[in-house]
């Protein structure tokens, strides 16, 4: 399993998602109402309504692998429901988003681009 790929992208499914479905139904989700192939090298990010259960859906070569987290305490930093059904974000605030954290840092150290000589 490699879900530290930098260059991957990641579609948070905005709005609450019913917990008990599975890889078929998150497949279905992402098919009905993002209109993106599920087998891809996208990471799709699904939240509840309670915002304490985060499901990441995600295809490896042959299969996919279904990322669940539980919070015990406190409630994932999640975007509101806009007119959108998706939100693009990067693996970074993928990894903030997990954390607890918001999807914006204004204090994170910028990302740099690298120049060689």
């Amino acid at each position: 399993m490699d879900i530290t790929e930098q260059d991957q992208t990641v579609l948070l499914m905005l709005g609450p998602t019913d917990m008990r479905k599975s890889i078929d139904g998150l497949c279905a989700m992402v098919k009905y109402f993002l209109d993106e192939e599920p087998v891809s090298n996208k990471l799709f990010v699904f939240c509840n309504r309670a915002r304490n259960k985060i499901k990441i859906l995600q295809w490896s070569t042959n299969g996919f692998w279904l990322h669940y987290k539980r919070l015990e305490k406190g409630r994932f930093k999640w975007p509101e429901a806009d007119d959108s059904a998706s939100q693009l974000i990067d693996r970074r605030q993928l990894n903030w988003l997990l954390d607890g954290l918001p999807l914006i840092q204004p204090k994170a150290h910028k990302k740099l681009k690298y120049i060689y000589f």
